[in-house]
């Protein structure tokens, strides 16, 4: 019987310590991450925004997501917008400076969306970026990887 204890209890502790180093496997080359954990997808003087796998995975099953309102201008670092989950609600940060032109009405209907599908049907909104040089601020995929494993290991 102590043996069964031991084998359990080391199988629990090798289980808790692979989910600290699990890989961020859903981290997007092309994409640009704030350390609030919103990606940017920059094209010309559009970006598309939303919130990263990582940050959907710590929030658990997203219920609801408050969405800007078109035309609305940002300044990088601003909030625009929650993300409620089962857990907890969560401010969502505005990337980068802009002029909010387009929202996921879909994430009306279907908030899960962003745990489904952060980077592609989750998207929150689109803008018309007010200054392209503000993504040289944010972080590429190696270094947000890098980041989130030096965040969760604080925890």
């Amino acid at each position: 019987m102590a043996t069964m204890l031991l084998w359990a209890s080391r199988a629990a502790s090798h289980l808790r310590i692979s989910v600290f180093t699990r890989p961020f496997a859903s981290v997007v080359k092309d994409l640009n991450y704030a350390d609030s954990h919103e990606w940017a997808k920059v094209e010309g003087n559009s970006a598309t925004v939303g919130i990263t796998d990582h940050a959907q995975d710590h929030l658990g099953d997203v219920v609801y997501v408050e969405l800007p309102e078109v035309g609305k201008s940002l300044t990088k670092g601003e909030g625009f917008g929650a993300v409620e989950s089962v857990k907890a609600t969560s401010d969502v940060y505005s990337p980068m400076s802009g002029k909010v032109v387009e929202v996921n009405e879909e994430l009306n209907s279907s908030p899960g969306l962003i745990n489904s599908s952060p980077y592609e049907k989750g998207w929150i909104m689109k803008l018309e970026v007010s200054s392209g040089g503000e993504v040289n601020g944010l972080m590429d995929a190696d270094q947000y990887s890098k980041f989130c494993e030096e965040e969760d290991g604080k925890h």
